[in-house]
């Protein structure tokens, strides 16, 4: 089996002095953060630091299409008209819908949520649901994390008769759908400052563009969804910048308070400290548990669980949930193996794009399984389930290859198709499938042939082990939330000598470190590196994050551990 590509590292060059005088006022290791970070003056490294929200934000009526959607919106309460929210089945879906429904139930709207099932009708907008809903009397839908691609479906509705507003974050095609209103910062001519809110931002915008009309004496109260802002944001891999910074950060500061009894559950089954929550543990381990639901059966079981009152009702849901993430890790393993033999198949060399597709791959879990192949061989990956009929897969990418763009190239090819830079999904006939593949990996080697492709591992300084203090954790914090956009601070240090090292974890993929530079030392963890114990000589180099570690009540420096080199 051919080997991964060893990383390059890319060590960020010191400040200069001018940027070192207009930030004086900071720690010296924050002024490197933040000039690495793009902050040049003592005014936006500030703001930063603050997730001040960036001007233009306070405004939802900037947004095209919301004043028409607030007006519709607006008279079907009055009226008492039904509505549906329309949501997806991941964690920005599903929150992106619980905090429409809470929004509207509190301004006195008729309102029912509906998500697709993964496996019975696919992603987004389907004609069979739009007319079971219109059977059951809704007049108005608003959709949230999809529609914009969805034209036909949307036509549909209006000649049912239904009005329809989209509330959608991807990357819309090349034609809006004739909506009653559609509500995208990416679309043509918006001119609203933040374009990469998350889909359950779109849906925060329009309930407080909602209250402000409707309740304005109240207008601070929908504050209370940013908890289901943080959660989806960071779930969806939405940049910690600008307004998603600030929207986060208020929103953790809710999440520690848990004060929806749903999440507080799911926080205690995942083994947390409400009040030690950072981002990070919303993307390894509230998000993979909400998303496990609609991964393997339905997502009702996280909208319920988000929207749940009582104990009594939140702690099954939250068991639940729990016992989905852990199978959806033990198929997700088993689709990933059985996903890389078939793309490498026999040869040596990996294949410019990685393609798998089978008729027992789990729906659910090949979006994560493309997402491993892209880790270890860093090339843009397709994972499919082949159906009768159809095929529906998942891309990942990496950045030199922007995945929608490609499919955006076989589009008449394609039955439906959308998503980001890094990652999509779509639909093929089976009768299109091998043309399809054939026409994505000549894309793939005519963009990537001449690239030497090898992911690069940024860190923002070299330093030495002696300068890993808790001091420098406190200053690491107010960097956060940190994630994708906002990457965790990462360090090199060289020449750190190995006094012991064992595999941990239930299969011993993992290395547990006690490293030293002759006078201080450190524990250390490297995530799946346990390859390294019958070869790892006795002094490294390594790159690296710095953090509190707790377990077991104790909390200490840790060392986590990207990639390790010998030293020279």
């Amino acid at each position: 089996m051919p080997l991964s590509p060893s990383p390059r590292w890319h060590i960020a060059p010191p400040p200069p002095p001018e940027a070192e005088e207009a930030l004086h006022r900071f720690p010296p290791v924050l002024r490197t953060l933040l000039y690495n970070r793009g902050h040049t003056t003592y005014t936006t490294a500030r703001a930063f630091l603050e997730a001040a929200p960036p001007p233009g934000s306070e405004d939802p009526f900037a947004m095209r299409g919301m004043e028409a959607a607030v007006e519709r919106l607006s008279h079907a309460i009055r009226h008492n008209e039904p509505i549906a929210v329309y949501g997806d089945y991941d964690v920005d879906g599903v929150t992106a819908t619980a905090l429409l429904v809470e929004a509207l139930q509190a301004l006195g709207a008729q309102v029912q949520p509906y998500i697709p099932n993964r496996f019975d009708e696919g992603y987004g907008l389907n004609n069979e649901a739009l007319s079971a809903l219109h059977d059951a009397g809704v007049r108005v839908v608003v959709t949230v994390d999809c529609g914009i691609r969805s034209l036909d479906e949307v036509a549909h509705a209006r000649g049912l008769g239904m009005d329809l507003i989209v509330t959608d974050h991807h990357v819309p095609g090349g034609e809006l759908p004739l909506a009653t209103a559609v509500i995208n910062p990416k679309q043509p001519g918006d001119a609203y400052p933040e374009k990469d809110l998350a889909g359950v931002g779109l849906a925060y915008k329009l309930a407080q563009a909602l209250v402000r009309r409707l309740r304005p004496q109240a207008a601070e109260a929908v504050q209370k969804h940013l908890d289901l802002v943080a959660l989806g944001t960071v779930a969806d891999l939405a940049p910690l910048v600008s307004e998603n910074r600030h929207l986060v950060r208020s929103g953790l500061h809710r999440l520690r308070q848990a004060q929806r009894q749903g999440i507080y559950s799911l926080i205690r089954v995942a083994g947390l400290q409400p009040q030690r929550l950072t981002a990070a543990h919303i993307g390894f381990m509230l998000g993979p548990r909400l998303n496990a639901a609609g991964r393997l059966e339905s997502a009702l079981a996280a909208l319920n669980l988000l929207l749940a009152r009582s104990p009594a009702e939140a702690g099954p849901l939250a068991l639940q949930l729990d016992r989905q993430n852990r199978e959806r890790q033990r198929l997700t393993k088993e689709v990933e193996q059985a996903a890389e033999r078939l793309a490498l198949g026999e040869g040596d060399e990996v294949p410019w794009l990685l393609f798998a597709a089978h008729p027992g791959f789990n729906p659910g879990v090949v979006g994560l399984a493309a997402s491993r192949l892209v880790e270890r061989y860093y090339r843009p990956a397709i994972v499919a389930q082949q159906g009768p009929e159809f095929t529906r897969g998942s891309c990942r990418s990496i950045p030199e290859f922007h995945i929608t763009q490609a499919l955006e190239q076989c589009a008449d090819l394609l039955t439906h198709y959308g998503g980001h830079a890094a990652a999509a999904g779509f639909t093929v006939l089976n009768e299109h499938l091998p043309e399809f593949v054939a026409r994505m990996q000549a894309i793939a080697a005519e963009q990537l042939g001449a690239l030497d492709l090898r992911p690069t591992l940024k860190a923002d300084a070299e330093v030495r082990l002696s300068d890993l203090t808790p001091e420098l954790l406190s200053h690491l914090r107010w960097l956060e939330p940190t994630g994708f956009g906002n990457p965790r601070p990462r360090f090199v240090v060289r020449g750190a000598r190995v006094l012991s090292a064992r595999a941990v974890g239930s299969d011993g993929n993992h290395l547990k470190l006690i490293l030293s530079d002759g006078t201080t030392r450190h524990e250390a963890i490297a995530f799946r590196q346990g390859h390294w114990l019958d070869h790892l000589p006795p002094e490294v180099d390594i790159l690296f994050t710095f953090e509190w570690n707790e377990y077991n009540g104790r909390r200490t420096p840790q060392l986590n551990i990207k990639d390790i080199r010998p030293s020279e």
